[in-house]
């Protein structure tokens, strides 16, 4: 819409933001931050969840430029003062379903929306990770950003190749994330979009146990050694466990040694073409290697 005629945006809780010019000071969600910055959206300001420490969270925030976005804190430290200090004009915020505001406390999220228009795009399992990469889209148009053809190339080329690489034979895949030496968060694939996204390409993503877990099977590392992965997509968020402090878990080791590949992996991944060919083509690099390997043995 053009500046005189207003701005106006449908969130996924079907709330109708305007404003009389299209925002140009946005804060966001670090995850809904970075996949803006990606379809040609500047975040002033970024904020992260209660998962999230005093620093940004490298595996969270993709080519956001970290030295000139600033990053507001996480949990407790976020309150509205916080969060109207750089003067946004839009809140860009994401949600696991039923609308409630993720990484913001309740009364927070309340008192904020009284003063600036909030935004919120559902990032959960309602809806597939190109479903959510459209709405990103579509918010990003609205703002102003131009299309972006090339990357929509990039997406296609890196989809291709990586159903070419899965064709080439079973290769087991493990998505976790490291709880610490002695347990682990095996995901459920169905669960997660990003994994869906994988399964259509043909991508072996292994099943753990059934049991009370929705997204998640906790397991020991002996359990995780069980369902004998060649890679394993494994959660790199502050949150999670370093994979340093791995080293004298024998299972861990045990799984290195035998070849088993470490893909990094984002559970709270960022909804744009260019993020996703980027991790398409990391696991399909993998699913090369294991398939180079298997025939040089």
């Amino acid at each position: 819409m053009t500046e005189q005629s207003g701005w106006r945006f449908s969130d996924d809780r079907g709330r109708v933001s305007r404003a009389e010019r299209t925002p140009s000071r946005v804060l966001a969600y670090v995850q809904a931050g970075a996949t803006l910055w990606d379809l040609g959206v500047r975040s002033h300001g970024v904020f992260g969840s209660g998962h999230d420490g005093a620093e940004i969270d490298p595996a969270k925030s993709g080519e956001l430029p970290v030295g000139e976005v600033a990053y507001l804190g996480a949990g407790t430290a976020l309150d509205v003062d916080t969060l109207l200090r750089g003067e946004p004009d839009l809140v860009v915020a994401v949600s696991y379903g039923g609308g409630t505001v993720y990484g913001l406390d309740p009364d927070t999220a309340k008192h904020l929306e009284e003063q600036v228009p909030v935004v919120v795009i559902d990032v959960g399992q309602s809806r597939t990770l190109a479903g959510t990469s459209d709405r990103f889209a579509e918010l990003a148009r609205s703002l102003g950003a131009d299309e972006l053809p090339r990357a929509d190339e990039e997406l296609e080329a890196a989809r291709a190749r990586l159903r070419t690489a899965a064709s080439g034979g079973a290769v087991r895949v493990v998505a976790l994330s490291p709880a610490d030496p002695d347990q682990a968060y095996v995901a459920r694939p169905a669960q997660w979009p990003e994994l869906a996204a994988l399964d259509e390409l043909g991508v072996g993503l292994v099943d753990p146990p059934a049991g009370p877990g929705v997204n998640w099977h906790t397991a020991s590392w002996a359990e995780v050694a069980v369902l004998a992965p060649q890679v394993l997509l494994t959660d790199v968020r502050v949150n999670a466990a370093p994979l340093e402090s791995l080293r004298s878990q024998p299972e861990w080791a045990a799984l290195l040694d035998a070849g088993t590949l470490v893909v990094p992996w984002n559970p709270e991944p960022l909804c744009s073409p260019h993020a996703h060919a980027r991790f398409l083509s990391l696991v399909a690099d993998a699913l090369d290697s294991v398939h180079d390997s298997l025939r040089e043995g």
